[in-house]
């Protein structure tokens, strides 16, 4: 659940953005058909198996619209929800309930989906010593509701931004001249208190980036057999990462390589959406 500060810093205002994107002057259907305020209920549905996330954000959408709307939940964010499954009863102005259900649905939907698939990624990793972690390959302006949806679904969040650690990719490497001076150079312009990732993609590279001292290396796509020779090689002297089109179908070839983390973008740009709907609404 986001703390009271990050609510409305952070998630509030890019609520407001879905809403105002959707609502640019008012919601003509709506008020065609209800013309005054009246008191409606709604139900919250869950159309497929899955686990629901983002339980917060839906009621949020409500309340910015008006606060005397009001959310009555039977399920809580990391549950498994079944298909038919009544979650919540939506209380408020049915023009409130109507114009804000589009977007309170789609933040459901997504946050759920991405909870779901990263849930069913890391049970392949349970009992092993590995953490699956996400990436930056998030919606715009959807970053924080989807890295929450990850820790939601048992994975772990990487760097939430640019700001928020040294990762040295390829086009680093390349701008610097090598992994050894991209290292020195991260370690000379960055704090102390920040560690320093390395991306390495053959055996010299991970030699350079040992050399270097750098803090975690990550293997990106390479063959099983070169992510074991690397591993070995790293013996204990850095945290290792594996990157690279790691998804659902392919992860458990991965497990048995005890490496730190495992990052796969899919969790955040492959999931597919959660089946929710809201019905039945009526007057009260």
């Amino acid at each position: 659940m986001f703390d009271k500060v990050t609510l409305k810093l952070n998630v509030d205002p890019l609520i407001i953005s879905a809403l105002r994107e959707d609502i640019t002057s008012e919601d003509v259907s709506a008020n065609s058909v209800m013309r005054e305020t009246q008191a409606g209920e709604a139900d919250l549905i869950c159309k497929e198996y899955g686990v629901i996330c983002g339980l917060q954000v839906f009621e949020r959408v409500f309340k910015i619209l008006d606060e005397e709307s009001s959310v009555e939940f039977y399920v809580k964010d990391g549950d498994q929800v079944s298909k038919g499954q009544l979650m919540a009863k939506v209380k408020g102005d049915i023009r409130v309930l109507l114009c804000g259900e589009r977007t309170a649905l789609n933040y459901l939907q997504r946050m759920s989906g991405v909870a779901t698939y990263t849930r069913s990624m890391a049970s392949v990793l349970e009992g092993t010593k590995t953490k699956l972690v996400d990436t930056r390959k998030t919606t715009p302006n959807n970053r924080i509701f989807e890295k929450y949806a990850v820790k939601i679904g048992g994975g772990g969040n990487h760097r939430y931004n640019l700001s928020d650690g040294v990762m040295l990719k390829d086009n680093h490497i390349g701008a610097a001249g090598g992994v050894k001076k991209a290292i020195e150079m991260a370690k000379e312009y960055s704090s102390f208190v920040r560690k320093i990732e390395v991306e390495v993609e053959n055996m010299d590279m991970v030699k350079d980036a040992v050399e270097a001292g750098a803090d975690i290396i990550m293997l990106d796509n390479m063959t099983h057999e070169q992510m074991k020779e690397a591993i070995d090689f790293i013996a204990g002297r850095a945290e290792i990462e594996v990157s690279g089109n790691v998804t659902r179908e392919n992860i458990a070839a991965l497990a048995d390589l005890g490496v730190d983390y495992i990052s796969s973008g899919a969790l955040t740009h492959s999931s597919p959406i959660l089946d929710i709907s809201l019905k039945n609404l009526h007057t009260i």
